[in-house]
Parts: structure tokens; C-alpha cells; sequence
């Protein structure tokens, strides 16, 4: 009775595990490519630029990747309740499981864990995506659902974020996701114009711009936390409800904004501080040599000593006279 990947005849789909995206796995794989492209040139560097290198390239790897990353997660707010609900529409029939709600900036997850996982001789284990990202459609997502016989406690869960819901999270929420993403893509171009400007003889100017960063980052979490100013519209179980707390995806960026700040405050009181030490991390310090050459001071090649030798000759005058 059920099809060679396991799923039974009326859910026909394969269940997508919660916080999962096939995009996520490509942009986590194309951040590890750069990685180790930069560390297969890593043993070429001599002595102590070699850990410099090191450290600019895994730190300005993880923002960039960071940036991108949680847009495709669904644990920006996260909440779980174990209770006894009634399991199938027009049945009496009653299961005890966990119900799980996550929320992403492109959609929400929602979870069904039986405990213990067979009850009324099924195996009660559903993840369900439900996107409002730009191209996908939440009513159509929900209708399937519905046509699917999803169990009823996703469904409740799911509606509250429909349209016609009167808790009116699906405007709040879809609102507070599309400005924190594009905030966050603001924070994605400011972290590229950093890493240029780092690899110029301003580094400084990449520690401004590093901090705009670590800005356009906070500016998208208080974006989407404009969500949490409106009462939240109770999602009841029986006695228990589902309370939504903010979940990893919020803290890693809070946490990644917060490094992008310190990173540009050290970068400017090195500059202001110690400016041979901020060229020197940096590779910078032949400019540096070049810079404080005297104006005008001609440059010998070290490998012709009969130029050095006519370079440390002291100069003289030719003069004509007339007899």
C-alpha cells in the first residue's frame, strides 16, 4: 500500500524535513568551494601572512555566506507544544504529538511528531512548507494541503497564516520578511565593496564599510521583529498553546553583525593606532615603503651593484670655461 519511497497512496509528495532547502545546501556548497579553493593556495604564503590570510578569508567567508544563508532557513522564530489533538477531519479519533512552527523570511514549516510515532496504526511524522516567497503561492500551498487530507493540527497551524485568517499574521509576517530581506541584500553588497576595499591600500575605508555591514544586518532582524509588536493570535491546543520565540537563524545573524562590528572598530583604532601593524596584517607593507620614499628618490635594482655603487657616489658639477 505504499509507493517505493515509503509514502502513503493519499500524500504522494516526499516529506521535506523541517529547515531544510535545497537552496541552502547550494549556497553552504558554494562558500566551501571558495573556501577551500583559498586554502589550497594557503601553503604558498610564507610565515606569519600565511595566518593572516587565514583569518580575513575565514571571517569575510562566513559573513558573506551567513548573509545569504538565512535566507532560505525557516527558524527565524521557532515554537513547540505537546498536547492531545484530534488527528483526522470528521473523526473523533484522538493522537498525542509534538506540534512544531517554524517561521523563515520565505514561508513557514510546520511539524506533526507522534508520541509515540505509530498511533492508529500510522506512523504520525509530517513536515509540511507552506512559502509566500516572490513566485510561490500560500492560499494554492494550503488548498493542496487540503485536498492532501493533511492531518489537522498542520492545518489549523497553517491557516492562521492564510489571508482570510482574522489573526492577520500572513500580511505581518510576509511584510516583515520582505524588508528584512532586502535589508539583508543591502548588507550582502556593502560586505562586497569591504572585501574590495581590503584589498586596497585603504583598509580603513573596508572597516567603515564593514560596519555599514554589521548596520544593514541589525536594521533587517529589527525588521523582522516588528512582527513580535503585535499581540501574537493564540494558537490553542486544549489547555496549551504554541508560543513562537526567536530561533537560531535570528541569533546567527545578531551574532554575525555583531562580529562585523568589532572587526571594523579594530580595523579604524589600528589605523588611527598602529598603522604599520594594520598594513602589515594586510600585506600592505611594501606599499608602505614605497610611500615613505622621498619624492623624487630614484629606485636601484638591488641585483646591479654597479648602479648601487654610482647611486652612493656623491654628485658633481661639470663646468666649461673659456680660455
Amino acid at each position: 500500500m505504499t509507493f517505493s519511497d515509503g509514502s502513503f497512496p493519499f500524500y504522494p509528495q516526499p516529506r521535506k524535513p523541517a529547515g531544510f532547502d535545497v537552496s541552502l545546501v547550494i549556497v553552504i556548497v558554494v562558500f566551501l568551494v571558495l573556501a577551500a579553493s583559498f586554502l589550497l593556495i594557503l601553503p604558498g604564503i610564507r610565515g606569519r601572512a600565511r595566518l593572516y590570510w587565514l583569518f580575513r578569508v575565514t571571517a569575510s567567508l562566513f559573513v558573506g555566506a551567513v548573509i545569504v544563508a538565512v535566507h532560505f532557513t525557516s527558524d527565524w522564530e521557532s515554537g513547540r507544544v505537546t498536547a492531545s489533538t484530534p488527528y483526522k477531519s470528521f473523526s473523533a479519533a484522538v493522537v498525542r504529538a509534538d506540534v512544531g512552527l517554524h517561521v523563515g523570511l520565505a514561508g513557514i514549516n510546520v511539524t506533526l511528531l507522534g508520541k509515540p510515532m505509530v498511533q492508529l496504526n500510522e506512523t504520525i511524522n509530517y513536515n509540511e512548507q507552506f512559502s509566500w516567497w516572490s513566485g510561490a503561492d500560500y492560499e494554492h500551498e494550503f488548498e493542496e494541503g487540503l485536498e492532501r487530507g493533511l492531518p489537522n493540527p498542520i492545518l489549523y497551524v497553517a491557516e492562521k497564516f492564510t489571508e482570510h485568517s482574522p489573526c492577520g499574521l500572513s500580511v505581518l509576517y510576509r511584510m516583515a520578511g520582505h524588508y528584512a530581506s532586502a535589508t539583508l541584500w543591502v548588507a550582502f553588497c556593502a560586505w562586497l565593496i569591504a572585501n574590495v576595499l581590503f584589498s586596497m591600500p585603504v583598509p580603513v575605508y573596508g572597516g567603515y564599510m564593514i560596519i555599514v555591514t554589521g548596520a544593514f544586518m541589525i536594521f533587517g532582524l529589527l525588521s523582522f521583529a516588528t512582527g513580535r509588536n503585535v499581540p501574537m493570535c493564540a494558537i490553542q491546543f486544549g489547555p496549551t498553546s504554541l508560543q513562537l520565540a526567536y530561533g537560531p537563524s535570528f541569533w546567527l545573524t545578531l551574532a554575525t553583525g555583531l562580529l562585523c562590528f568589532l572587526i571594523g572598530a579594530v580595523v579604524i583604532v589600528l589605523h588611527h593606532a598602529c598603522p604599520h601593524l594594520l598594513k602589515a596584517f594586510f600585506d600592505l607593507c611594501e606599499d608602505e615603503e614605497d610611500e615613505d620614499a622621498p619624492l623624487g628618490e630614484a629606485y636601484v635594482n638591488p641585483y646591479f651593484p654597479h648602479l648601487q655603487r654610482a647611486a652612493a657616489q656623491p654628485s658633481f658639477k661639470l663646468t666649461i670655461t673659456n680660455s
